[in-house]
């Protein structure tokens, strides 16, 4: 899917995600405290992966929030019913997102993430099927799975996120 983009993990964006989801653990802020866990310092929650799409230049949602849109793409057809062209959505055109839903969001951390590390996500296809929906028609899900790794090029996240496309708007 992608060449890779770089994701620099900091303590501010750490404690912004931590807020924004109402967590109070110091483990996430307090450098004294987090020095004392088994931990041995400040790690950023289970799901401060998915905050990386905002450093992915080809986000479908930022030109939906005008930070700036991603390139514009051609047309690509997919064979059936849910080509609409481009990408998901954003700058480029793309799917009606009244047929977009997300379906499903897991997490593999092979280790903490912490302040400090600049990480490289790649991200790629993983499985895909159909299923037939009652009131959307058909169901097209799909999986991509996007890795991050380390300075060294070790394995850090593995985030798998499930995209549904339904065949028709639900009416």
């Amino acid at each position: 899917m992608s060449d890779g983009y770089r994701f620099c993990v900091d303590r501010t964006g750490i404690l912004l995600f931590a807020s924004a989801l109402g967590e109070t653990n110091p483990i996430y802020w307090d450098e004294e405290y987090a020095k004392k866990t088994p931990l041995g310092g400040v790690i950023a929650p289970p799901t401060f992966a998915v905050s990386s799409a905002h450093w992915d230049p080809n986000y479908a949602l930022r030109g939906v929030r005008k930070i700036p849109a991603p390139p514009p793409k051609p047309p690509v057809s997919t064979g059936g019913p849910v080509a609409q062209g481009g990408g998901a959505a954003g700058g480029g055109g793309g799917l009606n997102l009244t047929r977009v839903l997300h379906g499903e969001q897991r997490f593999e951390y092979h280790k903490p993430v912490r302040p400090g590390m600049a990480l490289t996500v790649t991200q790629r296809a993983g499985k895909s099927w159909t299923k037939e929906g009652k009131k959307g028609g058909t169901m097209r899900f799909s999986e991509s799975i996007s890795e991050f790794r380390d300075e060294n090029g070790e394995l850090v996240v593995t985030a798998t996120s499930v995209g549904i496309v339904t065949e028709k708007a639900v009416q």
